[in-house]
């Protein structure tokens, strides 16, 4: 049964992130299992019921949910080997998280967020929105009112083309969401002593089932942006 972080998961990260190397990890590799990953599948375990009323469909099994703690380094200039902070994702079973749209959790020494997005600038599921504002503005709307969206510590973020021409008029709403390079949803301000209750699965599945109405906006998205890639 999920009752919060530990006070050590922290304490592992900002350790990981002053000794980052193979040595450090592996003397303390019991620390991880016990005060990270077991932590983590056990959040993940007590989110379940709340991510299945969003879709059937949805990975849950908690080794797929949860990032590596070893860091792929290939093509990033940061070549520390270790995180020293973890997410998970709950998305469509067997789906790569590039081609999903996807809710995300992440913990770090700083802070405690959640949301709902795609994975980086993902041109076309964001072309995809863009055709959706221009031909059902209705339903894009519709799915940030159900969502509550806008709300305090609930918004809509993402990079933005600054040349893009936005179609004449679309509500204020639409004609900030339309040139977007990406978009997701966080919850922010969350106090990091949260995570170290069993409130926050309260709280975190009460954010992820709020915005099912926009987790569908952008699944519809994402299949449609697949569906002209393949043909």
């Amino acid at each position: 049964m999920f009752e919060g972080f530990p006070e050590e998961t922290i304490r592992f990260f900002l350790e990981i992130r002053f000794h980052n190397d193979a040595s450090f990890f592996n003397e303390h590799r019991d620390d991880y299992e016990n005060y990270v990953k077991k932590p983590f599948y056990d959040f993940i375990e007590a989110m379940a019921p709340a991510v299945r009323r969003i879709a059937d469909d949805m990975e849950l099994r908690p080794a797929k949910c949860l990032a590596r703690i070893r860091r792929d380094t290939r093509f990033s200039k940061d070549k520390t080997p270790y995180r020293d902070h973890m997410w998970l994702l709950f998305r469509r079973s067997g789906e790569e998280r590039e081609h999903s749209a996807m809710y995300w959790f992440e913990l770090s020494p700083e802070r405690v967020e959640w949301g709902l997005g795609f994975w980086d600038n993902n041109r076309p599921a964001m072309e995809a929105i863009r055709k959706r504002i221009r031909e059902k503005p209705d339903e894009v709307l519709g799915a940030l009112k159900d969502s509550r969206i806008p709300d305090q510590g609930l918004d809509l973020f993402g990079d933005r083309y600054l040349r893009m021409a936005v179609p004449p008029g679309l509500p204020q709403q639409l004609q900030e969401i339309y040139p977007l390079k990406e978009m997701y949803v966080k919850r922010s301000g969350v106090p990091l002593r949260t995570a170290y209750t069993g409130e926050l699965v309260r709280r975190c599945s009460e954010d992820l089932l709020r915005l099912k109405p926009m987790y569908q906006l952008m699944r519809k998205a994402m299949d449609d942006a697949m569906a002209s890639l393949e043909g």
